[in-house]
């Protein structure tokens, strides 16, 4: 999943990105409301962690005219702003949930995760299809209950193609939530990693070979049917 930081201190949005990465998640970040704006206009992400007091437009203000827009993204809002009237202020902005500055890492992770779960983005902690599971929390997947070891890549490319399931889903639809801008869209990083997840899908741990999880639509992309 993509996630987008903006938080204007530098070393606490270092330090937030960091922390997503080792998640497994694909993160961008900005440092004030401006870049925002930009970096909103022109990706897809699946989660934005916005901070309300920000250079150039407010975070607030970022808020409120991306739901006028109806881009319904899941917002987790960062603050130093603690008093009630800011909470609320923020919540009918249209934020999914609210964070007050200074906070406990975990947590952070603990809501972000539960945020995108009631939106819809992650609907269950667990998906499981055609003898494949997926932990979503504890990201952990099992193939007829073997554990399988994946690479973040890999891992986040199956949750994203078992969230859309029955659905075709394109390269650049991929390479907009499994990677960030650094992502070289015209390499073929995406075919080799399904090459590769294909594999470990479908050989046992004693040579049983499962099913195809995975089809290739010529020409467009993959899907889970």
């Amino acid at each position: 999943m993509r996630l987008l930081v903006v938080e204007d201190q530098k070393d606490l949005n270092d330090i937030i990105v960091r922390k997503l990465e080792r998640e497994g998640y694909a993160v961008d970040a900005c440092y004030d409301g401006n870049d925002a704006v930009d970096f909103i206009n022109s990706a897809e992400y699946d989660g934005i962690v916005l901070d309300i007091l920000l250079p150039g437009v407010t975070g607030l203000k970022i808020l409120a005219d991306m739901r006028a827009k109806g881009n319904s993204t899941p917002v987790l809002l960062l603050t130093a702003l603690g008093d009630v009237e800011d909470r609320v202020a923020g919540l009918d902005a249209g934020a999914d949930d609210y964070l007050v500055k200074p906070f406990d890492f975990d947590e952070l992770m603990a809501r972000i995760r539960s945020m995108m779960r009631r939106s819809g983005v992650h609907a269950s902690a667990v998906l499981e299809h055609k003898g494949l599971s997926i932990d979503t929390a504890a990201h952990v997947v099992t193939r007829e209950g073997e554990e399988l070891e994946l690479t973040a890549k890999e891992y986040n490319i199956l949750e994203y193609l078992m969230h859309n399931i029955g659905r075709v889903i394109s390269r650049d639809n991929l390479s907009s939530h499994v990677w960030n801008y650094d992502y070289d869209g015209g390499s073929n990083v995406i075919d080799v990693y399904v090459h590769h997840l294909r594999k470990k899908l479908e050989n046992g741990p004693k040579g049983e070979k499962y099913a195809r999880i995975i089809e290739t639509v010529k020409g467009t992309g993959y899907i889970i049917r």
